[in-house]
């Protein structure tokens, strides 16, 4: 039996940050109550929230209907918060409303720098760097809008001792072939300049003969590299970690046996990108397939099994190479570490306007699941799925299983760096409640591989 764990020391400033939360909810719906009579206040509750449930349930109808009565939801979605500003004005209550927002606002700025995670608790232990002989770097000139030119990417690696090996040519490159070769000729560190995808695909490698892996952000996007706290817009200062570089050891994800770094989705987003026409026309074909996917008269039927829990039908599954902020669905955002040994799994449901908007309400069990997992398995009633992998569009044999590898990549980054600053923490009531009054509850869950949390 383990050791019971030491009361949490918590500092006084955020005791009094989560009080001054609470006490500017209570003055949040005080105001109206005060300026208004209590029928007056009661009424104003009820325009403000029919005005919010009525513009999600029209947008979810823009979403699932085609011509005419797409864009009658659409005008309805405007028109409504409208009428309930015009209404409010003409009651001259509008102040009450401002007032009201601004307070709630106020307190969920106190309560996040109250649950804020220390930055502490999010940095990633760092270990030396070893000394390479032979580092071997893969750069990709038309990643990026050609970032790789436009900074001297290739000059500047060679001038500190690396081997680059460009991407160009007439026909595809294969990257997987190319690492190995490099590997069985003395490499001692590999490395990409380029997108997540090829990141991912030279990363396993990397890990799997347990090299160092550097990563040079010059992709579009760079998911990978803004979570080791890379700079994104400087790739440049990247190759810093070749002559004063740290180790950091984070996880990896594996998908039916592939790498991936940052994510992969199932359902709605990956039918999308495979459409021919999506690249040509991004939002048309969001807007001409979404209708058919949600409804599911389109595409495959899935079940996903998050360790021991099953979701039955969901429009859309988001599994990432550990977890991303709790207000982040969409896998967009910020990881403020990469080596907690889990994976983040979020699977979306809204098959009617009743899911949609309970989906406003987080709900757990009516639209959304979001949780940690050492496993999650997507299956479906068609022998093959589309699957997005670090943002490319591929097709998976049923069932397909992700996994995560813990700390199984040795990431080679800059001493000097800009670093990742805390996610925003979830807006844990009970946890604010123990912090503003002093009482101590169950200590805070920590993900890990073999116990998942839910939300």
């Amino acid at each position: 039996m383990s050791a019971a764990a030491p009361l949490e020391e918590v500092p006084e400033s955020r005791r009094w940050w989560a009080r001054a939360a609470f006490a500017a909810v209570l003055c949040a719906a005080a105001v109206p109550i005060a300026a208004t009579s209590s029928g007056g206040a009661i009424v104003l509750l009820i325009t403000c929230i029919g005005g919010v449930l009525v513009a999600v349930a029209a947008t979810y109808w823009f979403l699932i209907s085609r011509g005419f009565l797409r864009w009658c939801a659409l005008g309805l979605a405007v028109l409504v918060p409208l009428v309930v500003l015009f209404l409010l004005i003409q009651a001259g209550l509008l102040w009450v409303v401002v007032v009201s927002v601004a307070l709630i606002v106020l307190a969920v700025a106190c309560a996040r720098a109250a649950l804020r995670e220390r930055r502490a608790d999010s940095a990633m232990i760092e270990h030396p760097a070893p000394t390479w002989r032979h580092p071997f770097l893969i750069m990709n000139p038309r990643s990026g809008g050609g970032k790789v030119v436009k900074f001297d990417l290739q000059r500047k690696a060679e001038e500190l001792g690396a081997e680059v090996a460009l991407l160009e040519g007439p026909g595809p490159v294969d990257v997987d072939a190319l690492a190995r070769h490099a590997v069985e000729r003395g490499a001692d560190l590999l490395g990409v300049a380029g997108g997540d995808g090829t990141q991912a695909l030279v990363a396993g490698i990397a890990a799997e003969h347990d090299l160092p892996f550097l990563v040079i952000s010059a992709g579009t996007r760079n998911h990978f590299a803004l979570d080791l706290g890379l700079d994104r817009e400087d790739p440049t200062g990247c190759l810093d970690a070749l002559r004063d570089g740290v180790e950091l050891h984070v996880d990896l994800g594996k998908i039916n046996g592939r790498t991936f770094v940052n994510n992969s989705s199932f359902g709605v987003y990956a039918e999308v990108v495979q459409s021919p026409a999506y690249r040509e026309d991004k939002a048309g074909t969001v807007l001409e397939m979404l209708p058919d996917l949600i409804k599911g008269a389109k595409g495959a039927r899935l079940r996903a099994r998050v360790d021991g829990a099953t979701v039955d039908g969901p429009q859309a599954v988001l599994v990432s190479n550990g977890p991303y902020g709790s207000n982040d669905l969409a896998g967009l955002g910020r990881r403020t570490r990469l080596d907690r040994g889990a994976l983040g799994a979020v699977a979306i449901s809204a098959a009617s306007t009743r899911e949609a908007v309970g989906l406003l309400r987080r709900a757990t069990k009516q639209g959304l699941i979001q949780r940690n997992a050492a496993e999650v398995v997507v299956d479906a009633d068609v022998p093959e799925i589309p699957v997005g992998v670090d943002g490319e569009a591929l097709l998976m044999s049923t069932p397909v299983r992700c996994t995560i590898e813990p700390r199984a990549l040795r990431v080679v980054v800059p001493r000097h760096r800009p670093g990742v600053p805390p996610a925003q923490p979830a807006l844990d009531l009970v946890r604010l409640r123990e912090l503003a009054w002093g009482h101590r509850g169950a200590p805070p869950v920590t993900a890990s591989a073999s116990t998942p949390a839910a939300e």
